[in-house]
C-alpha cells in the first residue's frame, strides 16, 4: 500500500510554453557530444583520440580516480573533435555519426539470476553507471559503496517540466525491468515517488509513495527528507526515470539505446511539444525553426531553475530531458520598480499575480537588480519543505565553516533542492553556486 505525502511549502512558477502532449518531427543531429562538465565528482581522462571509430557504447572518457567508471558514445561514428579549454581542460568529445546502427553488446542473458557484483560490472562497462547519483553531495556513486536505499522521482514539478508518464509511454514493461535491476543493488528499499494519478502506480517490486503539492515536490532530496532522512554516514543512490529506461533496454536486448523523448518548452517556442532525439544531440537540431525569434532568446538545457544556459551550437545536457526558451530580458524598463507589473509573476503580494491563480506568464532572465547584502525575510523557508535553516547554511558556506555546514544540513541538499530559494531571493544571491562550493569543500575535507 502506498503513502500519500502532502508538500505544503513550495512554489509553482506559472510560465507560458508548456509542451503539448504530442511528438513532432525534428532534424537529425549532425554531431553528438559528451561534456565532462555535466558530471560532478568526475575527473575525466580520454579513452579515444580524434578520428577513432566508435560504436554506441564505446568508452570515450574514464574517471582518473575510479577508472572503472566510464562515459560512452551515444552513437556509432567518428570522433570528430576533442575540444579543450584553459589548461587543456576537456570541454567536450564530439562524435560525427555515420548512419550505422552498430552497438557494443553486453552479456545480459539470465540477468535475473546474476549476483549484485556482476550487475554493477555490467552497468560500469556499459557506461550507464554515471546516471547513478550518490546522496549526500549529488556526485556519481562509488561502485564499492552499499547504499542504504535507492530513490527515484517518477514525476517532475519544475516549471514547464515534461510529463514523465508521457515520456515512458508504452515502455512501462521496460521501465519495470530497469527497476528490477536496480532493486538488486541495495539491501534496503527501492523508492519511487509519483503523483497520485500516475499510470506507473501499478509497478511492482518498489515502494511507491505519492506526493501532492507544489514544486519542489518532485526533487528527490525533498522526497528523501520526507520519507527517510539522511544521517551523517548514510549513503543513498538516486537515478532519473529516463536512465531507468536506458537500463531496462540494456537488460532487455543486451544493447545500449540512448534514444529519448524530450520536451521543447518556453514562451519563445512556436509550438511547445515533445521531440524524439538521442542523448547528446546538438541544440540547434532541436530548436531550429521552432522558436519565434522576436527578441533575444535565452536557450536553457533543462528547466529555468536548475538548467544550463546554452546556445544553438552547444549540446543537450547528459541529465536533461527538457529545453526551455525564454526572453533574455536585456531591454531596459523605465522606472520598472514603480510599474504595476500586471504581467509579471511573483510570490510577493506586491505584484498582482496572486490574484490570478490560473494565469501563465512570459518571464525573462532579467535579474531586476544586482547582488546585495542578505536580508532576513524568511523567504527561503516559505519555499523549502525541509526541516533545515537554509540562510544559515549558506552563510556557513560563505564562512568556510565545515562544522556548521554539517550541523545545518549540507548532507541533505544539492542544488535542485534550494533552487527555489535562489529564485525568490531578494538579495539576488547565487544560492546553487554557493551550495556546490560548500559541498566540494566538505568532499575534499572527507578525502
Amino acid at each position: 500500500m502506498s503513502n500519500t505525502i502532502k508538500i505544503k511549502k513550495g512554489l509553482d512558477i506559472r510560465l507560458k510554453g508548456k509542451a503539448e502532449l504530442v511528438i513532432r518531427a525534428t532534424k537529425q543531429s549532425a554531431t553528438f557530444a559528451i561534456k565532462p562538465s555535466d558530471f560532478k565528482g568526475f575527473f575525466p581522462k580520454l579513452s579515444v583520440k580524434t578520428d577513432d571509430i566508435v560504436k554506441a557504447g564505446t568508452p570515450l572518457l574514464y574517471d582518473k580516480f575510479n577508472p572503472e567508471i566510464v562515459v560512452v558514445s551515444p552513437v556509432h561514428g567518428r570522433v570528430a573533435f576533442i575540444n579543450r579549454g584553459d589548461q587543456r581542460k576537456i570541454m567536450n568529445v564530439v562524435i560525427e555519426p555515420d548512419g550505422k546502427e552498430e552497438f557494443e553488446e553486453f552479456p545480459v542473458a539470465n540477468w535475473k539470476e546474476t549476483e549484485r557484483d556482476s550487475i554493477i560490472k555490467l552497468l560500469l562497462n556499459s557506461g550507464l553507471w554515471p546516471f547513478i547519483i550518490q546522496r549526500p553531495f549529488g556526485i556519481i556513486a562509488k561502485p564499492t559503496d552499499q547504499p542504504r536505499d535507492i530513490f527515484i522521482s517518477g514525476f517532475d514539478s519544475a516549471p514547464l517540466s515534461p510529463e514523465i508518464d508521457f515520456i515512458i509511454g508504452d515502455e512501462t514493461p521496460t521501465f519495470q525491468i530497469g527497476l528490477d535491476v536496480l532493486a538488486k543493488l541495495t539491501t534496503g528499499k527501492l523508492y519511487l515517488g509519483l503523483r497520485p494519478a500516475s499510470k506507473l502506480s501499478k509497478l511492482s517490486g518498489v515502494q511507491i509513495n505519492h506526493f501532492e503539492g507544489p514544486h519542489p515536490a518532485s526533487a528527490v532530496g525533498i522526497q528523501i527528507h520526507n520519507l527517510k532522512p539522511l544521517n551523517k554516514g548514510d549513503i543513498v543512490w538516486t537515478i532519473n526515470p529516463q536512465a531507468v529506461l536506458f537500463i531496462g533496454r540494456l537488460f532487455k536486448t543486451g544493447k545500449l539505446d540512448f534514444s529519448q523523448t524530450i520536451a521543447l518548452t518556453g514562451s519563445e517556442v512556436i509550438a511547445p511539444c515533445y521531440l524524439k532525439t538521442i542523448l547528446g544531440s546538438e541544440i540547434n537540431s532541436l530548436v531550429d525553426e521552432k522558436t519565434k525569434n522576436e527578441v533575444t532568446e535565452r536557450i536553457i538545457s533543462g528547466n529555468v531553475l536548475t538548467g544550463t544556459k546554452t546556445d544553438r551550437s552547444d549540446y543537450l545536457g547528459f541529465y536533461h530531458n527538457q529545453i526551455t526558451v525564454i526572453p533574455e530580458g536585456n531591454e531596459y524598463e523605465f522606472v520598472g520598480w514603480a510599474m504595476p507589473r500586471l504581467n509579471k509573476f511573483s510570490m510577493s503580494h506586491a505584484y498582482f499575480s496572486w490574484l490570478m491563480p490560473g494565469k501563465t506568464y512570459r518571464a525573462d532572465a532579467n535579474l531586476n537588480g544586482e547582488e546585495r547584502a542578505y536580508v532576513m525575510t524568511g523567504q527561503y523557508e516559505k519555499v523549502l519543505p525541509m526541516d533545515i535553516l537554509p540562510v544559515h547554511l549558506i552563510k556557513s558556506i560563505l564562512a568556510d565553516d565545515i562544522d556548521k555546514m554539517e550541523q545545518l544540513g549540507i548532507y541533505e541538499v544539492i542544488e535542485e533542492d534550494l533552487a527555489l530559494c535562489e529564485y525568490v531571493c531578494t538579495s539576488k544571491t547565487e544560492v546553487q553556486k554557493i551550495l556546490r562550493k560548500g559541498i566540494n569543500l566538505v568532499v575534499k575535507e572527507l578525502g
